[in-house]
C-alpha cells in the first residue's frame, strides 16, 4: 500500500524512461506515478495547478519530480518535452468526468485539444499510453466490445471518443506507439472521499452503512492495483498492429450497486440492513454498464487479478493505515490544507531579475508543496519587461501578467495585484530580488499557525552604513509619530490571508500606503525577520527625493503630530513671546532703564515666526492636498490589459468582465 514496492516492480524497472505522467495529481494518476516512483526516479508528476494536488503532498513527492505543465498550452508542453524528453508518456489528465465538471468548453479544451498538444510533441519513440473511458460507449454500455458502435451520450464522452480518434490518427498516420485505455469503474487508493466505494468502506469501518441509490444499477469495478498494471503491460507490450487501438479495462464481470453491499456486509460483517433510494440516481447512470476485456487479454496478456471482496479489504486497510478521518478526509475537505499561494510582484526596470524571480517562487512553493499563483504587474516600464512576462505566461498557466497604462507607483500596482488574486494568501514583492522569496516558508509557517498578517522585519540591509542608519532612524520617527502600531523596519514584504487582501481592495481612498493601512485594518500580525539583500541587476529607482517623497506620505497619512506639533510650538511661542513682552517693560522701568532701543530684536521675531507660520501652512497644504486627492476619486490604477497563461484580455470590457470573475 504505502510502503510496500508494487509486485509489478519487474514491469516498472523494465519501462523506457524518462517517465511522464500527466494528470498525476488525480485518483488513478498519482497510484500510476506513486508505484513507479516508488522504484524509478525518472518518473515525473504533471500537473496543471489541480484542485486534488492533495494527493502529491501527501505521498510527499519530492518538488524535483512535479512539473508544472498546462496541455492547454503547446508552448508549455514543448518546453517540457525539450527539457525532458520522456520516452514513456502516461496521459490521465481529464475534465468533465464528474458532475462537480461542468464546463463544456474546458471538457473539450482539456481532452481533445490538451490531447492534441501532447500528441504533436512525440517521437516516434515515445511510447504513449491514453485514459480513455468507458463511458466513450455510452448508450451501448452493456459489455461492449471495442468494435462495437460508440453512442457517446454527454460531452464528456463525445470528447473522450474525439481524443481516442486523435490517438487513432496520430498512429496510423504518424507511426506513433499510442493506445487508448477504456477504463470502466476503478476503485481503491486515494480515490475522492465523496465517491461511492470509499463513501462505503469509511462508513462499514465504523459499523454502518451510507445512505444508498437504486441496488439495480450496475457497473464493473477494477481495483487500482489491476488499472495501473494495465497501463504498464500496454506501455511494455505496444507494437505496430496494436498501436492507435481502444481497449476495454474491466473485469467482465457485473456488479449491481445491491451486489456490491451484500459484499460489503458479508466482508466486514455488517449486520445493518442496507436503505435505498435515497439520493436520486444521476441522469448519465445506465442500469447495465460492464465491460469485455477479451480483447486487451489476448493482445496484451493483462487479467483483473483482484476480487471485490480482496479489493475493498484492501482499501479498508489503507484507510486505517493512512488514519483516514484524520489525514485524508481534511486535505480533500479544507482548502487551506492544499492553499494556493499569489506571489504578487511590482515591476519597474526588472526585466533581467523577473526570470529569476519566477525561478525561485516556484522552487520555494514546490518545495513547501503548495500550489501558487505568480502575478507580475507591469507599471508602464520602460525596458522590455512585458516581453519577458509574457514569455512566462506563455509556458506556465498559473502566471497572471497586468500591464498598466502609466507608472502608477509600486502601492497601486500591489492593489492591481491584489483585485484579481485567487490565492488564499498573497504575497507582495519587489520585482528586484530585494525581497527573497525564500522567505515565502517562515511566512507559511506562521500563516499555517493562524496569523493573518506575516511581514518581513529588515533586521538588516546590505547598504552603506550611513544609509542603513538614516533608514533605521525614519522608521523609529515614524512609528513613534503614527496614530496606529506600526511596525517598526517592515516594509511592503509580507503574506496576508485573503480576507484582509479583500478589506485593503475595498478601502475607498485613493492614495494608499499599504504598510500602514495593513497593520490599520487590524487582524492578527506578526513579523518575520530578514536580510534586504542589494537589488541583483541595476540600480535603484529611488533616491533621496523620492525617499523624501515616501517619508512625507507615510507621515502625513498616519499621522496628526505635524498639526498637533505645530499647535503646541504656536501655544509655547505665544507664552514666550508675552513673557518676553511682560521681561521687556519690566527691564525698561525697573531694572535696566538704559535698555536699547532698536530693530534688531523685532527683525528676529518676525523672521522667526514667519518662518514657522510658514511651516504650519505648509503642514496644512499636505492634509489639504491629501484631501484634494481623494475628493476627485480618481482610480488607483488602470490597466491596459491582463494575460493569464496564454490568453491575452486587452478590452477595457474584457478586463472589467475578467476582474469581476475572479473576484467571485
Amino acid at each position: 500500500m504505502l510502503d510496500n514496492l508494487p509486485h509489478y516492480r519487474d514491469k516498472i524497472e523494465q519501462l523506457k524512461g524518462p517517465i511522464f505522467v500527466f494528470g498525476a495529481s488525480g485518483f488513478i494518476g498519482a497510484n500510476l506515478f506513486n508505484d513507479i516512483y516508488k522504484i524509478r526516479k525518472d518518473c515525473y508528476a504533471l500537473t496543471h495547478d489541480a484542485t486534488k494536488a492533495w494527493r502529491l503532498k501527501l505521498l510527499n513527492v519530492p518538488f524535483e519530480n512535479i512539473i508544472h505543465c498546462d496541455i492547454l498550452s503547446d508552448n508549455s508542453v514543448r518546453e517540457v518535452f525539450e527539457r525532458y524528453k520522456p520516452q514513456t508518456l502516461f496521459n490521465l489528465a481529464a475534465y468533465g468526468a464528474y458532475s462537480k465538471q461542468s464546463s463544456v468548453n474546458l471538457t473539450y479544451e482539456t481532452n481533445v485539444i490538451g490531447t492534441a498538444n501532447i500528441l504533436q510533441n512525440c517521437s516516434k519513440e515515445t511510447v504513449y499510453i491514453h485514459a480513455g473511458s468507458s463511458s466513450e460507449y455510452g448508450f451501448n454500455c452493456t459489455a461492449p466490445k471495442e468494435t462495437d458502435r460508440v453512442e457517446p451520450n454527454s460531452h464528456y464522452a463525445v470528447s473522450k471518443v474525439s481524443a481516442a480518434y486523435l490517438l487513432e490518427y496520430y498512429a496510423r498516420v504518424f507511426d506513433l506507439k499510442t493506445l487508448n485505455l477504456r477504463l470502466y469503474s476503478i476503485y481503491g487508493y486515494w480515490e475522492e472521499p465523496d465517491r461511492l466505494i470509499p463513501k462505503l468502506v469509511e462508513s462499514v469501518r465504523q459499523g454502518v452503512l451510507p445512505s444508498l441509490v437504486s441496488p439495480d444499477i450496475s457497473r464493473d469495478f477494477v481495483f487500482i492495483e489491476d488499472c495501473v498494471e494495465a497501463f504498464l503491460d500496454a506501455a511494455l507490450k505496444i507494437t505496430s498492429a496494436t498501436a492507435g487501438k481502444s481497449y476495454n479495462i474491466a473485469t467482465g464481470r457485473k456488479t449491481t450497486i445491491g451486489d456490491l453491499v451484500e459484499t460489503s456486509r458479508q466482508t466486514f460483517g455488517i449486520k445493518q440492513e442496507p436503505k435505498w433510494g435515497s439520493m436520486s440516481n444521476r441522469k448519465w447512470d445506465l442500469a447495465e454498464w460492464f465491460g469485455d476485456p477479451e480483447a486487451f487479454e489476448t493482445d496484451f496478456g493483462w487479467k483483473a487479478k483482484t476480487s471485490l471482496e480482496d479489493g475493498l479489504s484492501k482499501t479498508k486497510a489503507w484507510q486505517d493505515q493512512l488514519q483516514y478521518e484524520d489525514n485524508i478526509l481534511p486535505a480533500f475537505l479544507n482548502p487551506k490544507l492544499n492553499p494556493v499561494i499569489t506571489a504578487i510582484i511590482a515591476c519597474y526596470k526588472d526585466a533581467q531579475a523577473i526570470p529569476f524571480m519566477y525561478e525561485r517562487i516556484v522552487k520555494t512553493c514546490n518545495e513547501l508543496k503548495v500550489r501558487y499563483e505568480i502575478i507580475f504587474v507591469n507599471d508602464n516600464s520602460p525596458d522590455n519587461q512585458e516581453e519577458v512576462i509574457n514569455k512566462i505566461c506563455d509556458k506556465d498557466p498559473n502566471v497572471v501578467g497586468i500591464s498598466h497604462s502609466r507608472n502608477f507607483g509600486s502601492q497601486s500596482a500591489f492593489l492591481s495585484g491584489m483585485e484579481i488574486a485567487t490565492g488564499d494568501c498573497v504575497v507582495l514583492m519587489d520585482g528586484d530580488l530585494q525581497d527573497p522569496p525564500e522567505i515565502i516558508p517562515a511566512f507559511y509557517e506562521k500563516w499555517m499557525d493562524g496569523y493573518d498578517v506575516v511581514y518581513g522585519v529588515r533586521v538588516q540591509r546590505e547598504m552603506k552604513p550611513h544609509i542603513h542608519f538614516f533608514y533605521k532612524t525614519f522608521y523609529k520617527i515614524f512609528q513613534s509619530l503614527s496614530y496606529i502600531p506600526i511596525p517598526r523596519d517592515a516594509g511592503d514584504f509580507s503574506m496576508i490571508d485573503r480576507k484582509v487582501v479583500k478589506e485593503l481592495v475595498d478601502l475607498p481612498e485613493t492614495e494608499q500606503f499599504l504598510r500602514g493601512l495593513r497593520a490599520w485594518v487590524g487582524f492578527k500580525q506578526t513579523g518575520v525577520p530578514y536580510v534586504r539583500p542589494e537589488r541583483m541587476f541595476g540600480v535603484s529607482t529611488n533616491n533621496w527625493t523620492k525617499n523624501i517623497w515616501w517619508a512625507k506620505k507615510a507621515i502625513f497619512s498616519f499621522s496628526f503630530a505635524p498639526l498637533e506639533l505645530m499647535s503646541y510650538a504656536g501655544f509655547s511661542l505665544t507664552g514666550l513671546s508675552i513673557l518676553g513682552i511682560i521681561w521687556q517693560i519690566l527691564a525698561k522701568l525697573f531694572f535696566f532703564r538704559d535698555t536699547p532701543q532698536g530693530i534688531s530684536t523685532v527683525i528676529v521675531l518676525i523672521v522667526f515666526f514667519g518662518g514657522l507660520t510658514i511651516l504650519g501652512i505648509s503642514f496644512l497644504g499636505e492634509y489639504i492636498t491629501k484631501i484634494f486627492e481623494e475628493t476627485k476619486k480618481r482610480p488607483k490604477y488602470i490597466r491596459t490589459r491582463i494575460r493569464r497563461g496564454s490568453k491575452s484580455y486587452k478590452t477595457a470590457d474584457e478586463i472589467r468582465t475578467l476582474v469581476k470573475q475572479l473576484r467571485k
